[in-house]
């Protein structure tokens, strides 16, 4: 320790010839010896085998007293395992120097850009940097990480998970590549570039733009990479000492090992360049939706163009969300009826007289037998074999209406405290899309494209309606019309099915499943009056369901999750609290009349325009496709159903939650702005 800050001290030449083969950050052992001549430097240090540490203190390069008037020597301490060297009033005695650093800010900025270049590079090492006076680190980094380890932890998971390992080696050329490059799904405005050679951070111009030549192939204009680089040379085959701060180096073969690298990039980027990956979030970047949108411009005639902004073409909205469709006036044949047996003013409600002619529904389902083909179960729905003369067909009938009653005003303070707590968690963002959008199309059953403005918006139809449906329960309660049966179901036949369903979750220490049915008649039977008089469910004393309510006209839901329908409500519901009653049975049902992929739907195209052989033998492959006999398939005009009956509502009697703008219910995919500076790329 008394010599350590004297020059060449730390030199790791021996003999001449080590000039040639320098492995090592540094050689000439100058490096302390030039510190402790512009700065305060203490070094304390301990060994594994000593009890205690030694502090020194250096000046101008020689040892000195640690108090005035000691003895220049190294003095015992406490101390940890290791060497600590402090540096303390840098250019304390050179003032020119001193006034030539830029703020303390700038300076600290560049102190944490090397020392995490370097602690990514040097993985078996930990390193941990932090400002004086503060508690958190900005660069911390374990012993036990891994290179791909430290870059996530040190630049984020958005780089680590885009990397790309590279490696190559050419013994004729005495050098090998190790490293990590992000593939063409990952792109920033800087290139950073993390070069080593031989352990020694540098840079290289001729391989960074040869690594940008790579690039300029896959990433848009004005785009770069993440690429971190280690090469081994041949220490005889490099110089370092062509800089004074050793920041570049030359080497020998330069043309050769830039194109041998330049290879490696390459062919890793083309061994990904089969597929492209796309993270799905809420909203793009910065385009979160606002708690509140700016009302839209009004683009009627103005008499004045003074001070008007110019109008881009990417800020042009060339829709009009309150423009109709005659494709809304062409009703499928199957509603039609439905829809024209009449309806009231929005204060009435409809009731169905007892002595009324039914209308019939194209709406078929099996209620007591499963959906299944060849004895083998399908969805879940039970065991036994779906044919002809074991199936008991309910057809749903919306009986015509005779005579109209004013809605009744709920006073009930829970229903009033469960409506208030929806609008409370109204998203006013959200509010504003779905009031004023643009339906676009279905790309599925339980997906669909909206417009708002110049953005397009992807609504998981799953997610919203049975929020939409939710809803309709509580602001309606007490006033729905009755969906009537055409014949009562018996609900201890459907709950049996419903207890064969593996996705309710029947286990033999639950009980047998035939007790466990008689309960949920028992229970049903027992809550009759109120689902009828608050709900429509009409439920009879012999334990059969006649009617379901009517949440949204020309909607019926899918009467093969009315098995689980009446099974949830016995056991999902929480029947001893009126509020928390209301709001599980809400949720019951808005799950019930909700979109949910069903397997045996098809689009009822041949309903509305007449329906040929050869459409119906089209939707019939359809089905075989997907293993599933014609024979069990339903038709329905779902697409017609969700833009003009489901969005609708969506657009007059929905509130959207907070919580939508996070869970992925809406999704914006694009941005007419945005798709403009791709195009100028182009």
């Amino acid at each position: 320790m008394p010599i350590v800050c004297e020059r060449f001290t730390t030199s790791k030449l021996r003999k001449f010839e080590d000039l040639s083969k320098i492995s090592t950050y540094g050689f000439r052992g100058e490096a302390l010896a030039s510190i402790s001549h512009v700065a305060h430097v203490s070094i304390t240090s301990r060994t594994a085998d000593s009890k205690c540490a030694y502090k020194a203190t250096y000046s101008d390069g020689k040892i000195v007293p640690l108090q005035q008037g000691g003895v220049a020597e190294p003095r015992p301490c406490a101390g940890n395992p290791g060497t600590q060297i402090v540096v303390e009033d840098l250019f304390y005695n050179v003032v020119t120097r001193r006034k030539a650093l830029k703020n303390p800010s700038e300076e600290y900025n560049k102190i944490v850009d090397a020392v995490t270049r370097y602690a990514i590079h040097n993985s078996g090492v930990a390193f941990m940097l932090k400002k004086h006076g503060e508690t958190i680190a900005d660069v911390r980094t374990q012993e036990t990480a891994s290179v791909k380890e430290n870059i996530g932890a040190l630049y984020g998971a958005s780089v680590s998970r885009e990397l790309l390992p590279i490696s190559s080696q050419n013994p004729k050329l005495g050098f090998s590549l190790e490293g990590f490059v992000t593939n063409a799904n990952y792109s920033q405005k800087k290139f950073e570039f993390l070069l080593f050679i031989n352990h020694r951070l540098v840079d290289s111009t001729a391989l960074r733009k040869a690594i940008e030549l790579v690039y300029g192939a896959y990433l848009p204009k004005n785009s770069h990479p993440y690429v971190y680089l280690s090469i081994n040379i041949v220490p005889s085959n490099i110089d370092v000492n062509v800089h004074p701060t050793k920041h570049e180096v030359h080497f020998l073969h330069e043309d050769l090992i830039v194109e041998a690298v330049q290879k490696a990039v390459e062919e890793q980027l083309l061994n990904c360049a089969t597929s492209r990956t796309y993270f799905t979030q809420t909203l793009l970047p910065g385009a979160n939706i606002p708690a509140a949108l700016p009302p839209e411009e009004d683009t009627g005639p103005s008499t004045s163009t003074k001070d008007k902004p110019s109008t881009y073409a990417y800020h042009m909205v060339r829709t009009d969300s309150r423009e109709q469709t005659l494709d809304a006036f062409m009703v499928p044949r199957s509603l039609e009826q439905a829809r024209g047996s009449g309806e009231g003013d929005e204060e009435l409600i409809e009731e169905a007289g007892p002595s009324s002619e039914g209308v019939e529904l194209a709406v078929d389902a099996t209620m007591a037998e499963p959906r299944s083909e060849g004895g083998a179960e399908v969805g879940g729905l039970g065991k036994r074999k779906h044919t002809p003369e074991s199936s008991e067909s309910c057809v749903v009938t919306m009986e015509p209406f005779k005579r109209k009653l004013r809605r009744k005003e709920v006073k009930l303070n829970s229903v009033q405290h469960l409506q208030q707590l929806v609008r409370d968690g109204q998203h006013s963002g959200l509010s504003q899309i779905f009031q004023n959008h643009k339906f676009v199309g279905c790309v599925d059953q339980t997906r669909a494209l909206m417009q708002h403005q110049t953005k397009l918006y992807l609504v998981d139809l799953a997610k919203v309606t049975p929020e939409l449906f939710y809803q309709l329960t509580v602001f309606d309660f007490g006033n729905f019309g009755f969906l009537q049966l055409s014949s009562p179901a018996p609900i201890h036949e459907l709950v049996m099915v419903a207890l064969e369903s593996k996705e309710n979750g029947w286990r033999p220490e639950d009980g047998p499943k035939e007790k466990l049915a008689e309960f949920v008649v028992d229970l049903l039977k027992s809550k009759a009056d109120m689902l009828k008089d608050y709900f429509s469910l009409e439920i009879t004393q012999e334990g059969h369901v006649r009617s379901l309510p009517i949440l949204l006209s020309s909607h019926t839901p899918n009467l093969d999750r009315l098995p689980d329908l009446l099974l949830h409500l016995a056991t999902e519901v929480e029947w001893d609290t009126e509020e928390e009653c209301f709001q599980t049975l809400a949720r019951e049902f808005g799950l019930f009349y909700s979109i949910q992929y069903d397997p045996f739907l098809l689009e009822d195209s041949a309903d509305k325009q007449g329906g040929t052989v050869d459409e119906l033998h089209t939707h019939s492959q359809g089905s075989q496709q997907q293993n599933i006999s014609p024979a069990l398939c339903k038709r329905q005009p779902w697409r017609w159903l969700v833009e003009h009956v489901i969005f609708p509502a969506l657009r007059t009697d929905f509130i959207p939650q907070s919580k939508m703008a996070e869970d992925g219910s809406v999704l914006q995919i694009a941005d007419l702005h945005e798709l403009y500076k791709v195009f100028e790329r182009c």
